[in-house]
């Protein structure tokens, strides 16, 4: 977006790529379907960005989300809505959005150079000189960082921009996984007993130290041979992870498996099944409330024998299942590393980037764009949009400023 911007803009523009081809990290997004952004009001999209979302209010104004629809849309690239306002290609397809991207550069004209490592970047007063790995060297007017951060490092994200950033002068803020599965050393998880357990529609929220939530979100949930994963725990993951960062050993979490029922609710309505079931057991009145496995998990966890008929079971047992439900409290004391996050959190700090063009606050004609930048979204086209929305402004400004 950066190169295709530049060049729109009448600046000759070489882009350069350290891997064999363009768009690896697009082309394997949203399942291979590419998520290109979110159709959700701009407000909501910020909100959706929880590192830093509020720095794009400036590039938002200038180039958002719908310009990013109208801009594919444009280009031939149909689009459709699914749930939660993501927007994916009608072909289904993210080789059709990297495809349009790369002939649009080459309608362009942009001097791609693929298989070219950069090793350094010297600035200069006038011009700046991109050092290769072979030690040629490429001199600049305007210089474009758009090269990620550090997760998904198969697709050429392995962090190399860093060194380049430090060099101009930026600080870097402490790099994290974000979007990312969460550990446990709970006996349950180390015994797999609720291995490959799917949750749907469940409420996880993160506690601070003093058991408040920090978070909650309503989404589906796996538990793991590791831990726990899928959308609700990847996005309490970074809210996990900072609190970890904190120096504590663990964080915990509470499950709701049932969200939309009130706990005293729920007990009426397990105590009116038992009175009108009394003589089965109360293993079946309740199967079809949640997850047989889960429901056994809970006779175990309290003690009550699964075989134990409807008529004798007590309230306070009844009590007892109905805690489990609602209010399932477990720790988690990590993450998978940030190789196998989805998204770096951390990066170049954003208070010295001017917002409306994103240039170096350092450094003149140094722009930043996408990952490396320190800013972070939920999955669901937010960190894609971050993306575009920074890739444009870069594009645009670096080649205005190159004309000076």
């Amino acid at each position: 977006m950066a190169a295709i911007s530049a060049a729109e803009t009448g600046a000759k523009t070489i882009l350069i790529e350290k891997g064999g081809k363009l768009g690896t990290k697009l082309a394997i997004s949203g399942g291979g379907r590419c998520n290109v952004t979110n159709k959700l009001p701009q407000e909501e999209v910020i909100r959706h960005i929880p590192g830093n979302g509020k720095f794009l209010y400036s590039a938002f104004s200038i180039f958002n989300n719908y310009d990013i629809i109208d801009y594919f849309e444009n280009m031939g690239v149909a689009l459709k809505e699914e749930d939660n306002g993501r927007m994916f290609p009608v072909s289904n397809s993210a080789k059709s959005v990297v495809d349009t991207l790369i002939n649009r550069m080459n309608e362009l004209k942009v001097d791609v150079h693929l298989h070219t490592p950069v090793k350094t970047i010297k600035y200069g007063t006038h011009t700046h000189t991109v050092i290769l790995q072979d030690d040629s060297r490429l001199k600049t007017k305007s210089v474009v960082i758009a090269v990620g951060g550090k997760s998904v490092p198969h697709t050429g994200s392995t962090g190399d921009g860093y060194p380049w950033a430090k060099k101009a002068g930026h600080t870097i803020t402490e790099l994290y996984p974000t979007e990312v599965a969460l550990t446990s050393n709970e006996p349950f998880i180390k015994k797999k007993i609720l291995q490959g357990l799917s949750l749907r529609g469940i409420a996880l929220s993160v506690l601070n130290k003093n058991n408040k939530p920090i978070i909650t979100h309503h989404m589906d949930m796996v538990f793991t041979h590791f831990g726990i994963s899928g959308p609700a725990v990847l996005r309490c993951s970074q809210f996990v992870v900072k609190e970890l960062m904190k120096d504590r050993e663990e964080v915990c979490m509470c499950l709701d498996v049932l969200p939309d029922i009130s706990h005293d609710n729920l007990a009426n309505k397990i105590n009116k099944l038992c009175t009108e079931q009394p003589k089965r057991t109360v293993k079946n009145v309740l199967k079809g409330l949640i997850p047989e496995r889960l429901l056994a998990f809970i006779f175990d966890e309290t003690d009550i024998h699964d075989q134990t008929k409807a008529a004798h079971i007590s309230k306070d047992n009844i009590q007892k299942i109905v805690e489990h439900i609602k209010s399932f409290t477990f720790t988690v004391n990590g993450s998978l590393p940030i190789e196998k996050a989805f998204v770096t959190g951390g990066g170049v700090a954003t208070e010295e980037i001017v917002p409306s063009t994103m240039q170096s606050k350092l450094t003149n004609r140094l722009f930043f764009s996408g990952e490396i930048l320190n800013i972070h979204g939920y999955t669901g086209g937010y960190n894609i949009t971050s993306a575009l929305v920074t890739g444009r402004l870069a594009g645009i400004n670096a080649a205005y400023e190159s004309f000076v």
